[in-house]
């Protein structure tokens, strides 16, 4: 059975094994995670069909275009609307009118299924993304776009995004047998771009991460704390003892989940 893998699992385990451990194999729910609002739900949903249904005949779409798609969104209140439409109408004024024309994506709102056996463990990588463009002939390749839609949005750290980069870099060569060359952040309520490139590195870094995981998974060896600047944040500090002296017992766990830790033994 493989083991499934995602950029958030291999994040989590890059930051603190021990904290993956608590969240992944024991099954401790994570106290700081939310869902999405219904606002970028409705952004995502628009920008998908912006460039998903134009008709691609002339150079690029009219703001219009992006009102109807947005018109075709549901359950808002009026202050949603409003804001949305502010959003849309500032990334077409700077995603879309400085373009010499509008490419058809390879793909809009995709799934990334691929696999990988490192230290006789197979993983399945998983994940999401908004779009996927190839670059312009006679250039190869993919560019990955993804949009960011929450109020107050962190930038990612070095770390995390190299471990997305290297992941979604080995998935969708496996998909697509095209190289990922540059992934790009937009924060839809500021308009910022943020772009990163892709190098050979990045895969590297995280085949080596999920080769250290295929240990502990095998091996069954003790998941270490990892101390930083983050416990002060961690949802299972109370559990950890390289955070408490004292800490807490886990909670027992109900159902009958098991550890995952003897996978490719």
């Amino acid at each position: 059975m493989a083991y499934p893998l995602s950029a958030t699992k291999l994040q989590t385990y890059a930051r603190c094994p021990r904290s993956y451990f608590y969240r992944y194999e024991y099954g401790l729910k994570d106290a700081a995670a939310f869902g999405s609002a219904a606002l970028g739900n409705a952004l995502h949903r628009t920008l998908a069909n912006i460039y998903q249904n134009w008709h691609y005949q002339a150079p690029l779409p009219p703001l219009t275009w992006l009102g109807q798609c947005w018109d075709a969104q549901l359950g808002l209140s009026d202050p949603q609307i409003d804001e949305g439409w502010q959003i849309l109408s500032r990334y077409h004024e700077q995603h879309i009118m400085p373009c010499i024309s509008f490419q058809r994506p390879v793909a809009v709102e995709g799934r990334i299924d691929a696999s990988l056996v490192v230290e006789g463990v197979e993983f399945k990588l998983g994940g999401r993304y908004d779009r996927l463009d190839a670059f312009p002939a006679p250039e190869t390749g993919l560019a990955l776009i993804d949009y960011k839609s929450a109020k107050n949005p962190q930038l990612p750290t070095p770390e995390t995004i190299d471990i997305q980069l290297g992941l979604y870099a080995i998935a969708l060569e496996q998909r697509y047998g095209q190289v990922l060359r540059r992934m790009s952040l937009i924060y839809l309520r500021t308009g910022q771009l943020v772009t990163f490139e892709v190098t050979p590195e990045h895969r590297h870094q995280v085949t080596e991460t999920i080769g250290k995981l295929a240990l502990k998974l095998r091996q069954e060896e003790d998941w270490q704390p990892q101390c930083g600047s983050g416990c002060d944040r961690c949802s299972y500090a109370r559990y950890c003892p390289a955070v408490s002296e004292a800490p807490e017992p886990l909670p027992m766990r109900t159902g009958s989940r098991s550890l995952q830790l003897s996978l490719g033994v």
